[in-house]
């Protein structure tokens, strides 16, 4: 199975922690990175301490968590080589995978049921990156990543 890292804001603790014993459950290695409590905290906090493990490929996937998941898409975007996406669908959650090379999974807990965001993460691990035609499409997007 897949290793993984995981982490949450406040707003989305508890499917963070709903996932973290489901996956666990079909056998794969979660990392989990907290927080453990509703306490407000802050979100480019622990996008970015997720972010620190997968652009070394230790794990090489991530998922993130927050009301929307918004939010942690747009910090851990900021990160040169991660690519991060908010999934509201199983077929997107593949796509991302398939064609965008996406490393990092993020969801909203306000907005997608435990249910629904486990089949997400069970089709964003699943998929892999199918290269070709989309390898140029990537190189563009990391070719962005400059300072400019």
């Amino acid at each position: 199975m897949t290793a993984l890292a995981i982490a949450a804001d406040h707003a989305g603790v508890a499917l963070k922690a709903e996932l973290v014993t489901e996956l666990r459950k079909l056998g794969h290695e979660v990392n989990d990175l907290g927080p453990d409590s509703t306490a407000s905290v802050d979100y480019p906090d622990f996008a970015t301490k997720l972010t620190a493990l997968v652009t070394r490929g230790a794990p090489p996937l991530g998922i993130l968590v927050c009301g929307t998941g918004i939010g942690m898409s747009i910090a851990a975007n900021k990160v040169k080589g991660i690519r991060a996406a908010v999934c509201r669908t199983e077929f997107e959650a593949r796509a991302t995978r398939q064609h965008n090379d996406a490393n990092v999974l993020c969801l909203g807990q306000r907005v997608t049921g435990g249910g629904v965001a486990l089949e997400i993460a069970k089709a964003f691990l699943a998929a892999s990156f199918e290269g070709g035609r989309h390898q140029t499409r990537v190189d563009k997007v990391k070719a962005l990543e400059v300072d400019r």
